[in-house]
């Protein structure tokens, strides 16, 4: 059975909330005890969101069986063989039945039950409601019927704009506007819920994770790049061709297909379309088609020249002593093969020496030397490291954990000017003297106790030199996405409340890099790491303010701008950005991971390479 099981909440609890709180059109005390009779499953759904039967109990209502889910959220869904020809009313309907469904696909049923809207996530999430029937009384009437037709989705069938722009009289949501399915592709989406879809031959663009499902695009053409991903380049750009994909049959009985990003999902892919919170609208299959290799091969840096400096940034996903040997050897491998060995190296997410394990240790010199030696195996370099400890649980992140950013460098290519005197709570400051500007801790944090960097990991500056030339790195990871409503949020734009934290935080290096500049106004600066947010996003913009940096992604051609993969969408979330000093560099975003099933990390590194 999918890993993904405990994803699924219960129903009772959110409605009973959403009803109290009257947050779901049409709910009231007096209404759940309404009853009505003889409904079709479009009256249920209505031609908007949320259902104009909420709360009320129905009597009744017949289907054909189109597809059984006996895992996770329990249930199976019918579908009226008789439609209303009103393209704005779904004819399908999911059935909660909490205990494994006793209905087969094929038989035709009578349900009585209630109408309810499940909030995938819970209320606070922003998702959109799934309308249900629950607590049902079903009586099988014959089975061994055909089930409906489906409903092809196709890069004809969903429009090109996404979504309409919520009623600004309801904080923004789109739940009480009628669904305008030939133009909005949610709106399409919701027009269908609970419908029996197909898919034809369609591309991969979100490789299969470890809960049994994947990202197809039927719009084989929407913002692709070269590799065959759907690149994410703007908040006006939400490619809406994308479908996530599950199957109905449990694991168990037939494993879910292992597929990378490029690959195609050949024949016909069929089932219910349902909607959850972790993606949106969702193709559970009950046919599934045929995972054919694209053949992606993971990419591989250039060599930086002898006068070249070369800069990488890589998450390197919560690495810790208890990982096995076999992850510390594949990053080890990437860095020597894949990256080309880079001068300077700055690791996010090093976990403390017992990793999550919350009994106040903090440092991470074992995770570290774990990492370097397994380098050297690899036939790398004997990288020296620089980082500074947190404190125990303050800087975000799984808890017990302690992730922070470290330096590696190569002592045979570049030194590191040690300035001591650098903990957690003590800031590093720029100092300089005849126009040469110097960091009086190396390493060193910036601005530890501004409260932009509350559970949040503050960023590390160092001093390097290269050839007699100073270089300063500023290792980052700032703020995650956590928070964020969903782009299938029924607030429509979605609230992105993470963006506040994330904007202080480059506002605070920005004006660091501001002071190296002002006292060294061609100093090599590059700032580094996770920044956990897109190249055209207001974190960038603060970052870059008034010149100070430049981001380097942007160089690339846009087919090639992204470090992550997130429900099939290649967007930015790794960076680096260079100072008005560095004026000649190539740029490079190495893909191994993110378009992978495989994963060594979720992120790919980035690696910059300059002449100082």
């Amino acid at each position: 059975m999918p890993s993904s099981i405990p994803r699924f909440a219960a129903v009772s609890a959110v409605v009973a909330a959403a009803l109290a709180a009257g947050l779901l059109a049409g709910s009231s005390s007096a209404a759940a005890e309404d009853s009505a009779a003889g409904v079709r499953i479009h009256d249920i759904q209505g031609t908007t969101r949320v259902s104009p039967l909420v709360g009320k109990q129905v009597t009744g209502v017949t289907g054909i069986v189109t597809g059984v889910r006996t895992y996770g959220s329990r249930g199976f869904w019918i579908q009226d063989t008789e439609g209303d020809a009103n393209p704005a009313t779904s004819e399908g309907l999911f059935v909660f039945t909490s205990s494994v469904p006793t209905v087969a696909v094929g038989d035709a049923v009578s349900l009585n039950g209630t109408v309810t809207e499940y909030v995938p996530g819970g209320l606070n999430s922003g998702n959109q409601s799934l309308t249900q029937l629950s607590k049902p009384v079903v009586t099988v009437v014959s089975k061994g019927n055909p089930v409906p037709a489906p409903v092809t989705i196709s890069a004809w069938s969903v429009p090109d704009a996404y979504a309409p722009e919520g009623d600004p009289a309801a904080g923004g949501s789109v739940n009480g506007l009628t669904l305008d399915p030939e133009t909005y592709a949610l709106d399409y989406y919701e027009s269908l819920e609970g419908t029996n879809v197909r898919i034809g031959s369609s591309r991969v663009v979100g490789a299969t994770d470890p809960y049994a499902e994947l990202w197809v695009t039927v719009k084989p053409f929407e913002n692709r790049n070269w590799r065959g991903g759907t690149v994410y380049g703007s908040y006006e750009s939400q490619n809406t061709g994308r479908l996530q994909i599950q199957s109905l049959t449990p694991l168990a009985q037939q494993p879910f297909p292992k597929a990378n990003v490029g690959d195609r999902l050949t024949g016909t892919t069929e089932g219910p379309l349902d909607f959850n919170q972790f993606g949106g609208y969702t193709l559970t299959a009950r046919t599934l088609g045929t995972v054919e290799d694209f053949g992606l091969e993971r990419e591989t840096t250039d060599k930086q020249h002898k006068n070249e400096l070369a800069v990488a940034t890589y998450n390197v996903e919560n690495l810790d002593p208890s990982d096995p040997q076999e992850k510390f050897d594949a990053l080890a491998k990437a860095v020597v093969e894949n990256l080309a060995s880079p001068d300077v190296i700055a690791l996010e997410e090093i976990q403390d020496n017992n990793g999550a394990k919350n009994d106040g240790t903090v440092a991470a010199d074992q995770t570290v030397k774990k990492f370097t030696d397994a380098i050297v195996a690899a036939g790398g370099p004997a990288y020296e490291w620089r980082s500074v400890d947190p404190e125990n649980n303050k800087d975000g992140g799984e808890p017990g954990g302690n992730i922070r950013q470290v330096f590696l460098f190569n002592p045979e290519r570049v030194s590191f000017t040690d300035r001591t005197g650098g903990d957690a709570t003590t800031a590093t400051t720029v100092t300089g003297e005849k126009g040469h500007a110097a960091l009086t801790l190396s390493p060193g944090r910036i601005d530890p106790a501004n409260t932009a960097w509350e559970s949040s990991r503050k960023p590390l500056a160092g001093e390097f030199v290269f050839r007699g030339r100073t270089v300063f790195v500023i290792a980052n990871h700032f703020g995650s996405k956590g928070g964020d409503e969903s782009i299938v949020s029924h607030h429509q734009p979605p609230n992105r409340s993470s963006e506040a934290k994330r904007l202080l935080q480059a506002q605070a290096v920005n004006a660091f890099v501001k002071e190296i500049i002002a006292v060294e106004k061609q100093a090599d600066v590059l700032v580094v790491g996770d920044i956990n947010d897109f190249e055209f996003s207001g974190t960038t913009q603060a970052l870059t303010d008034g010149g100070a940096l430049y981001p380097a992604v942007k160089s690339l051609p846009r087919g090639e701008r992204y470090s992550y993969v997130y429900q099939g969408n290649s967007q930015v979330l790794d960076q680096i950005l260079t100072s008005p000093g560095v004026h000649h560099f190539e740029y490079d975003s190495v893909h191994i991971n993110a378009e992978f099933a495989d994963q060594d990390s979720d992120h790919d590194p980035q690696v910059l390479r300059f002449r100082p």
